[in-house]
């Protein structure tokens, strides 16, 4: 990983634990999902409203730790307002990022690039996927 993702990594979860985007319960989710984290604790759930096939909103709430509130921020600011398949093409290329060791383009990808970061953390990998895991359930109920 570059020096330049590292930072970027360091400055963006701190950024997005502190003052996370989305965060809250969302009034008239048409789907959500609770995760939990049996290792260490962390909970998540995750409320999403669909029109159609576009997500047209997406908050969450969690009591846990930075990396999965900064996983979930940036997801939920990612994904807002994307269609499930752009979603879907996300979820596969943040996964990659975090078990392969597949750098992501941070001119195209943003500040969601800095959860490239996470791998060299083996432990918090999971702290990171949460949210996403999380999305996954909430789409599928």
């Amino acid at each position: 990983m570059s020096d330049a993702l590292h930072e970027l990594y360091q400055d963006v979860i701190l950024k997005h634990n502190k003052q996370p985007k989305h965060y809250g319960s969302l009034e008239g989710h048409t789907h959500a999902a609770e995760g939990y984290n049996a290792l260490c604790g962390d909970k998540i759930n995750v409320f999403v409203k669909l029109e159609g096939d576009r997500i047209a909103d997406i908050q969450f709430e969690a009591a846990a730790c930075a990396i999965v509130n900064a996983s979930a921020s940036m997801m939920s600011e990612a994904l807002h307002g994307k269609t499930l398949e752009e979603a879907k093409q996300l979820d596969e290329r943040v996964n990659e990022w975090l078990t392969t060791e597949t750098d992501p383009d941070v001119e195209t990808e943003g500040e969601l690039a800095a959860l490239a970061g996470v791998r060299k953390f083996p432990a918090r990998i999971k702290c990171a996927t949460l949210p996403w895991e999380t999305l996954e359930s909430a789409l599928k109920s």
